[in-house]
């Protein structure tokens, strides 16, 4: 009955921060924000704490064997830096050192928009514009609204960043249309294949460079450009987890 009493709370909460204007939206979102992170902090305890106390020994078991591939990507990857930077000093270049950080997607922006949501993030520059990671592939990027970040899923029509298709590094630029992901301004004398994999090119400083985002499942001859569609690595369902890009 308690749950049930909290579910319509928040149906109306966010009812009401649909109807209101701007200007009143703002706190709206705020405090639905707040309630729903509380929410979603105690409800993940508790199932954290259930898991601990049904299944304790296999997730131990589990999380020892991923720790292990885990630490070995580490070492990979920070070998990896480390030649990569000495190249940079070489070249009186400096260092690259790309930052991301974790955090929540709390719930969808509108209930009948299932391309934007709301991100538990309160450290961000209302300028700029953040690459989004679910899982190591690129999901879209997040903005500032109404005083809070928002994330814009890959089909949004606002989810808009520079890519690569194919070995070839094709150039485009990927853009949601709500239905499909596309890459639309492929130079027409080039030649992307179903197939080829779509990765981020890092020119826009959105995210950095070979992030994946899926793979090339039709292309379309236009005019004066080729288009291609995409199908993505990632169809994300919230609230969970994901990571915003925070340094290029």
């Amino acid at each position: 009955m308690n749950r049930l009493k909290l579910l319509f709370f928040l149906a109306i909460m966010i009812f009401v921060s649909v109807r209101y204007t701007d200007v009143g939206r703002e706190y709206v979102v705020g405090f639905n924000n707040f309630v729903l992170s509380k929410y979603l902090q105690v409800r993940n305890f508790v199932i954290q704490k259930e898991n601990e106390h049904f299944s304790q020994q296999k997730v131990i078991i589990k999380l020892r064997e991923e720790n292990k591939k885990l630490e070995e990507s580490a070492l990979l990857s920070i070998a990896f830096a480390g030649k990569l930077n000495d190249i940079l000093k070489d070249n009186n270049m400096s260092a690259y050192r790309p930052g991301v950080k974790l955090i929540q997607a709390i719930s969808y922006s509108k209930l009948n928009n299932y391309n934007k949501i709301w991100l538990d993030f309160k450290d961000f520059n209302k300028s700029r514009i953040y690459g989004l990671l679910y899982q190591g592939y690129g999901i879209g990027i997040a903005v500032e609204k109404n005083s809070h970040l928002q994330g814009l899923l890959l089909r949004d029509p606002n989810s808009i960043f520079s890519v690569y298709v194919g070995k070839d590094k094709i150039p485009g630029v990927l853009q949601g249309n709500k239905n499909d992901i596309l890459v639309r301004y492929i130079p027409q004398w080039m030649n992307p294949k179903i197939g080829d994999e779509v990765i981020t090119s890092g020119m826009d400083d959105i995210f950095f460079q070979g992030v994946r985002v899926g793979k090339i499942v039709k292309v379309i001859e236009e005019e004066s450009s080729k288009t291609a569609i995409v199908k993505p690595y990632v169809n994300l369902k919230v609230p969970t987890y994901l990571h915003i890009i925070t340094k290029d």
